[in-house]
């Protein structure tokens, strides 16, 4: 058996003791980081889904109930079904020129797969098209 050297038994077990207070910090900000990119991912994936549905519904054969299905049926492909339970259109007028608008409304929950939800409304908005 070798001796301890003087001064080295002071520190046994530090190890442990760093690694425990280390991953109490960075476990709960490395689940906060993915739980961020996570809600960001939906934002924008309902974002897109929504000016897409909008400049669908925009065309000259499109009316905005068609809008409003191509909509659904984007958040459907790309995330759950239940994102697409509030999705709304209308018809608009900005300055004159025609237009439509989709909405979505859905909500993420903020912790994991559980727990309190974040509410996210985003639109999507298109000019409609005319004949020459």
């Amino acid at each position: 058996m070798v001796p301890a050297k003087p001064g080295r038994a002071a520190d046994d077990g530090s190890a442990v003791v760093d690694f425990v207070l280390l991953m109490v910090v960075v476990v709960p900000l490395v689940l906060g980081v993915i739980q961020l990119g996570l809600v960001l991912h939906i934002r924008n994936t309902l974002t897109a889904a929504a000016s897409e549905g909008a400049r669908y519904a925009a065309t000259i054969d499109r009316s905005p109930v068609e809008g409003e299905a191509r909509t659904r049926e984007m958040i459907r492909g790309a995330l759950a079904a239940r994102y697409a339970s509030d999705v709304s259109s209308s018809v608009t007028t900005v300055e004159g020129v025609a237009g439509v608008v989709v909405q979505v409304h859905a909500e993420v929950p903020a912790l994991g797969l559980f727990g309190p939800s974040v509410e996210i409304d985003v639109t999507g908005h298109a000019v409609e098209e005319t004949l020459p």
